[in-house]
């Protein structure tokens, strides 16, 4: 368990993970938002792709279905706003909230759940993950400029935070959306799958219900 993992000890455990010694790091990170304290906890690896085969029983697994579960956090400096306008789903803070975002690749498909909140989009990814310096976007001129441009218009107020810092830059793919409801029109159900890693490629049958449901919900 740890807050940060340095380089040495990231190389080590991908080493020991790569021959089957059964290891993974967790990060507890907290977060205020105004009164409110949130604990967060973030796996290095999938715990899918990084079993404890110490647990007893095994949890039921079933075939991964090929489409990808996505967590998009809220907060000061990521609106899922900005998301739906500009085609995105992003992570940052820190390097085990970004690197599962290299999974997606052009032609995936998300599903997008915000956290606390319920499922808000679904969409197929066009492009690979970027710094988010190196996103573009449209301009109404036809213009493209980086999506921290002065001249795109952000709910976000901080998206470009920790910029000149690899490991804590926010990092963004780009998604064409086939559809997408606001935050408060966000689809949450007992049963739901949910994770707090940024990407994960889930095989828990919760996940196959989950994508079943929205697809009624959503007519998609």
């Amino acid at each position: 368990m740890a807050a940060r993992l340095d380089n040495s000890t990231e190389r080590i455990v991908k080493y020991l993970s790569d021959r089957g010694i059964p290891i993974n790091v967790v990060f507890f990170e907290v977060f205020t938002d105004g009164q409110a304290r949130y604990l967060s906890r973030v796996w290095f690896q999938d715990p899918e792709d990084a079993p404890d085969p110490t647990a007893n029983p095994p949890k039921e697994r079933g075939p991964w279905n090929g489409e990808f579960y996505v967590s998009f956090g809220e907060a000061y400096d990521r609106a899922w706003e900005d998301a739906r306008n500009y085609g995105f789903v992003s992570g940052g803070g820190g390097h085990w909230y970004s690197n599962t975002l290299g999974y997606l690749q052009k032609g995936h498909r998300v599903w997008v759940n915000a956290p606390g909140k319920g499922y808000v989009g679904v969409g197929i990814v066009e492009e690979p993950v970027v710094k988010v310096d190196a996103f573009m976007v449209k301009l109404s001129d036809g213009r493209e400029v980086s999506i921290i441009d002065p001249e795109v218009k952000l709910v976000a107020k901080d998206l470009e935070k920790n910029i000149d810092n690899e490991d804590l830059a926010e990092y963004l793919v780009r998604v064409k959306w086939i559809h997408t409801v606001p935050i408060d029109k966000a689809v949450k159900e007992l049963g739901f799958f949910g994770n707090q890693n940024t990407v994960c490629r889930p095989t828990d049958p919760k996940w196959s219900h989950t994508v079943e449901r929205l697809h009624q919900i959503w007519g998609v």
